[in-house]
């Protein structure tokens, strides 16, 4: 679906985002969630034509991409770049394991820290299933005082393209080197498909995750693997256990 085609009231897709920004903006300004991503250059960009009064800031979880990191800061300056009070490895340290789909501790504390208001996001309808419910203006059921707009979200992975080559947005490099999406490497929602991508272009972030799991197993007295390694391994295969962590098999 191009850009171009009416969506509905006689207003293309660029009109409608811009009217949803206008609409709901709140009197203090927005807070605005840049990831780096092509998702966040959209809106980045949606909400400077807009001309809604917005702050942009990136939550740097330590895990993410380098060449992400380098990417916003050479084309984004003005983006604050939040650093978390703890690392992903003391968080494993603390909690005594891997994060998984259905135990996601990591989130909260690199992802979601600090943020209140009316948050702007590049979330979509066509990035998964699971975000095929999701609102176009909604609360969070997390945080009381947090209220999320999504302006694209019935925005398709083409229009997205075509926008940023319609404006020349810059985007980073890794999508030219096969990435369809970009986040915490190794993250347990990374498709297969791309987990063996990142194997290979990350190595020094696989060998600490791998240093991670050799953590673990020194400390647990009675641990489900016999080395990190193995450990490692189970967890890269993406076969996440649907109950609670007691059913782990990573917990005694």
């Amino acid at each position: 679906m191009a850009l171009t085609q009416l969506n509905f009231a006689g207003l293309n897709k660029v009109e409608v985002a811009i009217m949803r920004l206008k609409e709901f903006e709140p009197t203090e300004g927005y807070q605005l969630a840049f990831s780096g991503g092509k998702d966040s250059v959209v809106i980045y960009h949606l909400a400077e034509v807009s001309q809604v009064k917005f702050h942009p800031f990136m939550n740097w979880t330590g895990i993410d991409p380098p060449e992400l990191y380098q990417f916003v800061k050479e084309h984004y300056p003005d983006i604050e770049i939040r650093r978390p009070g703890k690392t992903m490895w003391q968080l494993i340290k603390e909690n005594q394991m891997l994060p998984l789909r259905k135990v996601r501790f990591c989130c909260e504390e690199l992802k979601e820290r600090g943020t209140s208001g009316y948050l702007i996001t590049g979330i979509r309808w066509a990035e998964s299933t699971a975000r095929k419910n999701r609102r176009m203006v909604e609360a969070s059921f997390k945080y009381c005082n947090l209220v999320f707009v999504h302006p694209i979200i019935d925005w398709s992975n083409y229009d997205v393209w075509e926008y940023i080559r319609l404006h020349s947005l810059p985007y980073c490099k890794l999508y030219d080197e096969g990435f369809t999406r970009l986040g915490c490497i190794l993250c347990p929602f990374t498709r297969r498909t791309e987990v063996e991508l990142q194997m290979r272009r990350f190595p020094k972030h696989v060998l600490m995750w791998k240093h991670a799991c050799d953590r673990l197993i020194e400390t647990q007295t009675n641990p489900r693997f016999k080395t990190g390694q193995e450990m490692f391994d189970w967890w890269l295969t993406r076969e996440r256990y649907k109950d609670d962590k007691h059913q782990c098999p990573m917990f005694n």
